[in-house]
């Protein structure tokens, strides 16, 4: 199972899922760091990347011209979505995504992202300006449908497919139900029915069984993987392996882990500068924590500190228990 988009082998068909303020540039590194997978950026507002707010072309900008990189977009307005588009073509991106199915309130508020559901006419036409602006491949990240009432997922995927959409990928779920309940991955076969193009499931899939359970139910092509590589950045490599026999990652383990941990520190504190730094490694430490089972009173003194120095400094306690959960 495998497939190109322009210059991008999707062999796996594996991807990163877009997470804001997760899969930024030092996060996507360290996951590109074990191999294999496309890798998709922190969904970036259109307009405020055109009119250069600050912080967001730092987004646009994470490794967008590198191998196997997409750069994703959201917005509700067909010009902003063009030039936005033209604008990390520009800078080298080799896929641009459009942002269809993020649920947050602040998003859909503004009839954008998985709102766009409720108008797909009106979803047509950002889709087909985008298509027009560049000539690097386009693909769409979209839900099942905005609610049980409006399931039209396997309808809008047929028409961005002739719009010029390359692949498609559905989380199986509804924006209603934002992240609860668990995700249908069966209602992912309607939409790859409809389709001749490729289709990628998301949603719940945490390791190589998941994974595999979400490929027979949905039919899908490939897998796109979100919440479950939280503090397992070499997740995406052992699925890759357990699924279709690319070679295993090496897990990071004691001295192992501890390095990649505290490289992955430095790096968020001189990507993002030490005051913003601090803030946005304390939920990943925090991920890397609970996969180590660091007891609370040390979990708790190194989400509190405030000196980059001691928290590496007891970085190798917390990361030294005995006992940790499967890699996978």
């Amino acid at each position: 199972m495998s497939f190109t988009l322009g210059t991008t082998s999707m062999t796996p068909p594996i991807a990163l899922a877009p997470m804001a303020g997760i899969t930024d540039r030092p996060f996507r590194d360290l996951v590109r760091s074990f191999g294999v997978g496309l890798m998709v950026s922190e969904m970036v507002a259109s307009q405020e990347m055109v009119q250069s707010k600050p912080g967001v072309r730092e987004r646009a900008e994470l490794s967008a011209d590198v191998e196997n990189t997409a750069v994703q977009l959201a917005g509700r307005e067909a010009s902003w979505m063009a030039e936005a588009a033209r604008q990390v073509a520009d800078r080298g991106a080799r896929m641009i995504d459009i942002n269809m199915g993020c649920p947050a309130k602040k998003v859909t508020s503004g009839y954008s992202g998985s709102a766009l559901l409720k108008t797909p006419d009106h979803a047509l036409s950002l889709i087909e300006a985008v298509v027009a602006a560049v000539d690097i491949p386009v693909t769409l990240k979209t839900r099942l449908g905005w609610d049980d009432n409006c399931l039209n997922a396997a309808s809008v995927a047929a028409r961005a497919e002739a719009a010029g959409v390359q692949m498609v990928t559905i989380h199986g779920r509804t924006r209603c139900q934002f992240y609860k309940g668990r995700a249908d991955w069966a209602a992912i076969r309607a939409v790859k029915d409809a389709v001749s193009l490729p289709v990628l499931a998301n949603g719940d899939i945490v390791d190589s069984q998941t994974a595999t359970a979400a490929l027979d139910r949905s039919g899908a092509d490939g897998v796109m993987i979100g919440r479950g590589i939280q503090g397992k950045p070499w997740l995406l490599a052992q699925v890759a392996s357990d699924l279709w026999g690319n070679a295993a990652p090496q897990v990071p383990e004691g001295a192992e882990l501890i390095q990649m941990v505290s490289a992955h520190y430095e790096a968020m504190l001189s990507f993002y500068g030490s005051d913003l730094g601090l803030r946005v490694a304390r939920k990943h430490l925090g991920w890397y924590m609970d996969l180590a089972q660091t007891p609370a009173p040390l979990r708790r003194a190194v989400l509190i500190e405030k000196d980059p120095a001691e928290v590496l400094r007891l970085l190798p306690d917390a990361l030294s228990q005995p006992q940790r959960e499967g890699a996978a």
